[in-house]
């Protein structure tokens, strides 16, 4: 049964900047009094102007009525003091990300709201505990994290802190889904569930720039186009502003007592120090000024080979299609039965679905000319693929491998032989910290799929991405990881070795 507030209930917001007035948008639009508070009355005309504007727009689009964009703006009205915000059942603080400053505008607020209104933080990075710690109502705090633009995106974490009550938790969730939110529970640690799973899709493709593996335009690109993802790591990292993005890495770098998994990346340091913050200073990863031309990513040329028969290896599910793409480009496809290794025999050589070890590693090990190749989310789809080939490979066999790609209709990148290549070492790592998550207790497995799709906009959740990939080729890949690095940071995740001896889902306990 839905414990959500009904419209009866008045909101109260403070903060009226975007993230501010898009909340007071939500809720007015979802049929409640909303009451606006900012210490600058030039902010909270500004954040109600910015609302009038937006659902302007949706009226003259057909998303909602003329009388419904007006009944919309009557429920929103000013708050010149706190003590306007008396009949408020929930209110949201959505301010500047300072300790001090929320404990205190709390306890003010618990001087002026009944005893049973609920007291909400959209903070993304502060302890909902540490800011409840001096209430006299701690159990009626709780985080209510949006994400920007909040008109739009569907997530909502409901953070439970420390002595959170049940009762006040639950009804900010069922109030969250009431608005038309996906809201997801989720326990107040560092990151919360998205701040902290989405690290290593900017760590990781960080370290591979940072190590020469690949450029930015490739990594994004393959990232898009064989991962499936709206935007890639940098493109995103630009969207988001690289100063915010540098702010909350160290933030979860520090909180998890300097965990090698969160480290900050050097490059991502200097293109801060430089003031290339992104898109909202005109230059981050990429130049966003007038005449600038994005870098286009490294794109094989066309192959002259023409690719008869080839031996499948393995029965791995997910390279099933690019079997079925083999046969429709009227290439003959025979199946061997290979317990330990994924991919093809084309001649002499191999193109091996990428087990985390280098392609330069492989051929020493199996004596055999191999060139790796990387994920995708569904390579039926895809429209590029990233290979790499051993150092002691010559590039004839690695031209041929790329006119086997070509021949299914597939852009190839040719990057460095690094471990892991790109969309397998992101999403190996994405599941690997959901799991963590997970097996803490941050959120249940559905839960963190729910937040990243919802979120961050990721094409399925980190979750559903290790089923796909299998928990037994996940352990070969970080366990080669591991053995590269020699970093605990390219752990098995005790989630996975679980349910790897269980061979039950992830999804069920």
């Amino acid at each position: 049964m839905s414990s959500a507030l009904p419209p009866s209930a008045a909101i109260a917001v403070i903060g009226a900047g975007t993230m501010g007035a898009g909340i007071v948008q939500v809720a007015a639009v979802a049929g409640h009094e909303v009451y606006l508070y900012d210490t600058s009355s030039e902010a909270i005309e500004k954040g109600i102007a910015d609302i009038g504007k937006f659902l302007a727009r949706s009226a003259e689009k057909g998303r909602m009525s003329e009388d419904e964009r007006a009944a919309a703006m009557s429920r929103i009205h000013k708050a010149e003091k706190l003590e306007d915000l008396a009949p408020a059942k929930l209110v949201i603080e959505a301010i500047i990300e300072n300790l001090d400053i929320k404990r205190s505008l709390f306890a003010s607020l618990e001087e002026i709201l009944a005893d049973d209104a609920i007291l909400a933080s959209n903070t993304s990075s502060i302890s909902i505990t540490e800011i409840a710690a001096r209430l006299k109502r701690p159990e009626q705090m709780v985080g209510m994290h949006f994400f920007n633009p909040a008109p739009l995106m569907k997530l909502v974490e409901v953070v439970k802190g420390l002595v959170s009550c049940d009762k006040a938790a639950k009804t900010t969730f069922d109030t969250a889904v009431s608005w038309g939110k996906k809201a997801v529970y989720t326990k107040s640690t560092p990151g919360f569930i998205v701040n902290r799973v989405a690290r290593p899709f900017y760590a990781e493709a960080l370290r591979i720039v940072t190590e020469g593996g690949a450029d930015m335009a490739t990594v994004d690109a393959c990232m898009r186009e064989a991962g499936g993802f709206r935007m890639g790591p940098f493109e995103l990292m630009d969207l988001i502003g690289n100063d915010i993005n540098f702010s909350v890495t160290k933030s979860v770098y520090h909180a998890y007592f300097e965990d090698p998994r969160y480290r900050p990346s050097l490059i991502q340091q200097e293109q801060v120090a430089a003031g290339r913050f992104g898109r909202k200073s005109g230059h981050g990863y990429y130049d966003y000024s007038e005449n600038a031309v994005k870098p286009e990513p490294a794109t094989a040329e066309p192959q002259s080979f023409s690719i008869k028969e080839v031996n499948f290896l393995g029965d791995h599910p997910l390279l099933r299609p690019l079997v079925k793409l083999a046969k429709g480009a009227g290439i003959k496809v025979n199946h061997w039965a290979d317990e330990e290794t994924n991919g093809f025999q084309i001649e002499d050589s191999f193109l091996l679905l990428s087990n985390g070890m280098t392609a330069t590693e492989l051929t020493k090990e199996s004596g055999e000319q191999v060139v790796v190749f990387d994920l995708a989310l569904d390579y039926e789809k895809a429209t590029r693929i990233a290979i790499a080939k051993g150092d002691q490979v010559s590039d004839e066999i690695l031209n041929m491998m790329t006119a086997f790609f070509q021949a299914l209709g597939k852009k190839v990148s040719v990057i460095d032989d690094c471990p892991a290549l790109i969309t397998m070492r992101l999403a190996v790592m994405l599941g690997s910290e959901g799991a963590d998550a997970v097996y803490q207790g941050v959120g249940t497995a559905q839960a963190v799929d729910t937040a990243m799709k919802n979120g961050v906009n990721y094409p399925i959740g980190p979750m559903a991405w290790a089923e796909l990939i299998g928990l037994d080729h996940i352990h070969d890949v970080l366990l080669s990881l591991n053995t590269f690095y020699g970093e605990e940071r390219y752990r098995f995740a005790p989630l996975f070795r679980r349910h790897l001896n269980s061979g039950i889902s992830l999804f069920k306990k």
